[in-house]
């Protein structure tokens, strides 16, 4: 049994083959780093421009490397949510088609099932229950995921997401866009304790985030001159990772989940990575993250959410084309997949 898997939600084309024995056999990944740079964020009208020219021929880069046709495909699995709607569009419309002109079902994935799937595509041993910590630039959430389709929404950022906070804050620092990586790098060369942020909600009970307080203290910081780049951007880095990691390790109390995956592009961090494993060692819970490449969207966290859907009996009907903007995560239910269009 082998899926393709499509992820358009943003600015990543991502295309990807995923089989049911031997894992992933192939992917592509195009970013579009370069092209929204200039702006200094994602432009969603060049965003889906550029699925459009990216997308096919990355799924023909893919089968070449498959060394298989789309015949030889059981189904083709996209994202449909959530995401920037045109872009979405893309990448679900290509999805439909290839699906009808080769005669296999399509399936509508969502996109945080995706990320919070990902570890499985390293790492087989991880099964449900577990908890998520799904950090990126658009989410920061705490999850209770009992089964496939079946998640409890425990806490979230109140305000800004994690990524997005660190997005921003590197802009107060002149870091340019994307701001995050280049924020990492600079506060590893930022003296230890030359200035402490605060932890944002960690003196109140519940497990809910909130960030956009640090960009202020941060500004304020900037604005005194006292503190050079690098230690403000290690003040903020460790004040974002101590409040995640505090926060999971109250979410792993409160669940009784015997296992932490954590995903979504600030995954990838590697002061948070050391955090949270020191956390699950002293809490005596096995820690599971995607690898730094699938941290980031990617086809094949879709392909592999696809794959496990398909298993599981859940196809979409008929030939809507399903894509919508917004969509907790909590109201997925696995026969959804059957039940229709979405939006």
């Amino acid at each position: 049994m082998r899926v393709l898997g499509i992820e358009t939600s943003c600015d990543e084309t991502g295309v990807a083959i995923v089989d049911a024995e031997a894992g992933l056999i192939a992917h592509r990944l195009h970013s579009q780093v370069d092209l929204h740079a200039v702006y200094g964020g994602v432009v969603p009208e060049l965003a889906s421009r550029d699925h459009v020219r990216r997308i096919l021929p990355l799924l023909r880069e893919v089968l070449d490397e498959a060394e298989m046709e789309g015949t030889e495909l059981s189904a083709v699995a996209y994202t449909a949510g959530p995401g920037l709607l045109g872009a979405l569009l893309t990448g679900a419309s290509v999805a439909r088609s290839l699906a009808y002109g080769w005669g296999i079902p399509a399936l509508a994935v969502h996109h945080l099932e995706g990320h919070l799937l990902a570890p499985l595509l390293d790492d087989a041993s991880l099964s449900f229950p577990f908890l998520v910590l799904l950090v990126s630039g658009g989410h920061t959430q705490l999850i209770h995921a009992r089964g496939l389709g079946d998640y409890e929404l425990l806490g979230e950022s109140i305000d800004d997401a994690a990524g997005e906070a660190f997005d921003k804050t590197a802009k107060l620092l002149g870091l340019g866009y994307p701001g995050g990586p280049a924020l990492s790098r600079l506060a590893e060369t930022g003296d230890a304790g030359g200035l402490r942020l605060p932890r944002p909600m960690l003196d109140r009970p519940g497990l809910d985030m909130s960030f956009s307080g640090l960009k202020t203290a941060v500004l304020t910081a900037v604005q005194k001159g006292s503190h050079a780049p690098a230690a403000i951007a290690r003040a903020f880095e460790e004040a974002v990772s101590d409040t995640l990691v505090e926060k999971t390790r109250r979410a792993l109390e409160a669940s009784g989940a015997p296992a932490l995956v954590v995903a979504g592009g600030v995954a990838a961090n590697r002061r948070l990575r050391a955090g949270l494993n020191a956390m699950g060692a002293a809490q005596g819970v096995p820690v599971f993250f995607p690898r730094p490449a699938f941290c980031t969207d990617n086809g094949a966290m879709i392909a592999l959410a696809g794959l496990r859907r398909l298993q599981a009996g859940a196809v979409d009907e008929g030939l809507a084309i399903r894509a919508r903007a917004r969509w907790p995560l909590a109201e997925l239910r696995l026969e959804e997949a059957a039940a229709g269009p979405i939006g």
